[in-house]
């Protein structure tokens, strides 16, 4: 099963090292991981997606929780939270499939955010089905580069405040 884990913590050189060593040694591959700063000055906060076991997740999170630096570790449940991807596609953009492209574009809910020449930058942002069907839809066409951000994730509810 999937989980998303969220992890706030100490905005502090090593953290991420201890943090993802964590996972490496109970042997979980990180399919995803984002971490940046929040709200709160000197406050990161992590956003990791696995595959597990529920109960050994849960053993690693409260692991997580005892980590120096780490101040709340929880697992996000995918009903209760948004979440989003982001991707940059470069394409080389063939004349007799322009106005083709544009249609997967719009149907995408992509934007073109740099244009030179043939080259065409693309910007897709989304939940993970979104940012796949993206892909999908512009398998057919030259695409040059790709890069995908990890999953970043927020819950709906207000249960969690981060204190000063």
């Amino acid at each position: 099963m999937k989980h998303t884990i969220s992890i706030l913590c100490d905005d502090i050189p090593g953290v991420m090292t201890r943090v993802s060593g964590l996972f490496s040694r109970r042997g979980f591959n990180i399919e995803s991981l984002s971490v940046g700063h929040t709200e709160v000055s000197g406050k990161s906060r992590f956003t990791i997606v696995v595959k597990g076991d529920d109960r050994v997740l849960e053993q690693v999170r409260k692991q997580l929780q005892k980590l120096i630096h780490v101040i709340k570790a929880w697992d996000i449940k995918q009903d209760d939270a948004v979440e989003r991807e982001h991707a940059l596609i470069k394409i080389k953009l063939e004349d007799v499939k322009k106005h083709e492209l544009l249609q997967i574009i719009t149907a995408a809910q992509a934007r073109i955010v740099d244009s030179s020449g043939p080259i065409w930058i693309l910007e897709v942002t989304g939940d993970t089905r979104s940012v796949d069907n993206a892909f999908n839809l512009l398998n057919d066409y030259n695409i040059l580069e790709s890069i995908r951000t990890g999953k970043i994730a927020i819950e709906r509810e207000t249960s969690r405040f981060i204190s000063g």
